[in-house]
């Protein structure tokens, strides 16, 4: 399988190269039909693209993520990101892995068509979203409409508004609903070349609406009708969730969560799997942010996810001052780079805790407390252990009614902080919307102790496209990490 090399629907002619190959190590030998044409087979593209992504996602998720949003702490001074520092060369890697594969998507939808599988066109419509909404919730606006279109000579596209690519994502979201509502699952072939669901309709169609529960969610601070039907995000978030809740099903357990359990064995293997242990987990340790709160609760998940230090669980203090780098303390345990979990796009607690906000705000109507409860357990459970006796009555766990607003908020984005460990950006975008959980400030922050709001455009896409890129930084403000994305107030 080979496919053009289209970086948001640019050849890289300055680089030399004029095409990238698609297949993944490992994938050669899942093609059911070797000798049929790749362009009519769409089942051929889905794992490779998916489970690249998703490496990809969890590699920055690593680099990035886990610094930004305190996870975990560089014990390397000049590794900034803890500090609140992104330097322009991060660009590169995300928007090319994305809009590489997001060509693999469209591909698929194609082909789907003319073999005439709604239901491979319904998947194909999700992982787009899926990867369209990772690149302008982390850059702002960017190439959508003419985007991918090198192969019919366009290689210098505009850069869509964000209000008009979500736009557009709920619409594609809208379709893949209908398409999956035949519930025509997977022949048994095309099911094994499926890592997330094997082929089962119903459970795409409930990942499908669960993105479309998150998407909706991330636009809320918004009021404009971008929501099919005319509708504003809170207004579609009450259809979706009461009105015709039947019509949109989300994922109801653990089991549904969209993850790709990596098996260990080529091609389903962790990114960290072929690692240095040193390299995973000598070089940083553990946030105090992060253990204090497991440690606090009695939290069963600090064992899978930390290491002991001097018998007990401890942190380092994150944006800590150049040259005063603390002494090492709780690291990554060294199976966390086997592990299937890792491999998350979109879980169950996250579904429950989404829906706790949603009711909170008033945007539809349920039991927050309920929502909130199921979330917490349920973040627990996914990872195979047992809820301790009096987790959800202890500390800051416990759902007091009587508290603010404000505190309730807090408590679900903390909850959903640990949710959301290593799933790409998802920490980092959610803080960036609601300013939840609320971080401690480090004396060492730069960027004067703001928040990134984004990521620079890549730099070669200032050169090669640089009236479109002139026009994007014109509309929406500098082509710098603070400069505030449309969905931001």
């Amino acid at each position: 399988m080979k496919k053009s090399n289209l970086f948001a629907g640019l050849f890289l002619v300055a680089t030399g190269l004029s095409t990238l190959s698609a297949c993944t190590k490992g994938f050669e030998e899942m093609n059911i039909n070797p000798n049929q044409n790749p362009n009519v087979i769409p089942e051929t593209l889905l794992a490779p693209a998916l489970t690249d992504l998703v490496k990809r996602n969890m590699d920055r998720a690593f680099r990035i993520t886990n610094e930004l949003m305190q996870v975990h702490v560089s014990r390397v001074d000049n590794d900034e990101f803890h500090r609140y520092v992104i330097r322009p060369a991060e660009a590169d890697y995300m928007w090319n892995g994305w809009y590489t594969q997001l060509t693999d998507f469209r591909d698929m939808y194609a082909s789907a068509a003319t073999v005439k599988s709604s239901t491979f066109m319904a998947i194909a419509r999700i992982c787009e979203v899926w990867t369209f909404s990772l690149l302008t919730d982390t850059f702002g606006d960017v190439p959508y409409s003419e985007a991918i279109q090198g192969r019919s000579g366009q290689l210098q596209p505009k850069f869509d508004r964000q209000e008009d690519i979500y736009r557009d994502l709920f619409a594609k979201l809208e379709e893949a609903n209908e398409l999956l509502k035949a519930n025509t699952n997977l022949t048994a072939d095309q099911a094994l070349l499926d890592p997330l669901y094997q082929g089962n309709a119903l459970k795409w169609r409930k990942f499908g609406n669960s993105l479309y529960l998150r998407l909706l969610l991330r636009v809320s601070n918004r009021t404009e009708a971008i929501a099919p039907g005319g509708l504003s995000p809170q207004a579609k978030l009450r259809d979706l969730v009461n009105t015709h809740a039947s019509d949109y099903p989300l994922i109801a357990n653990n089991a549904e969560s969209a993850i790709v359990r990596w098996t260990g064995t080529a091609p389903y293997q962790s990114p960290f799997q072929t690692w240095r242990t040193a390299d995973f987990s000598s070089f940083s340790s553990m946030s105090e942010f992060f253990i204090n709160n497991l440690v606090e609760w009695n939290d069963p998940r600090l064992a899978k996810w930390a290491t002991l230090s001097n018998g007990t669980y401890e942190g380092i203090p994150s944006g800590y001052l150049p040259t005063q780098i603390p002494v090492a303390k709780s690291t990554y345990p060294a199976a966390l780079m086997t592990e299937p979990l890792l491999g998350n796009i979109l879980n169950y607690p996250e579904v429950q805790l989404i829906l706790a906000e949603v009711v909170l705000r008033g945007w539809a109507t349920g039991d927050a407390k309920t929502y909130y409860e199921t979330g917490t357990t349920n973040g627990i459970t996914l990872w195979g252990l047992t809820v301790p006796t009096g987790y959800l009555t202890g500390g800051d766990v416990k759902w007091e009614p009587a508290n603010s607003t404000v505190v309730k908020l807090d408590q679900i984005h903390l909850q959903k902080y640990y949710a959301l460990f290593f799933t790409d950006f998802q920490q980092w975008f959610e803080y960036r919307r609601s300013g939840h959980p609320v971080l401690p400030l480090g004396p060492g922050l730069k960027n004067n102790r703001q928040m990134p709001a984004r990521i620079n455009y890549p730099l070669y896409v200032q050169s090669l496209n640089q009236v479109n890129y002139q026009a994007a930084v014109a509309d929406q403000g500098p082509d710098d990490i603070n400069t505030k994305v449309w969905w931001q107030l």
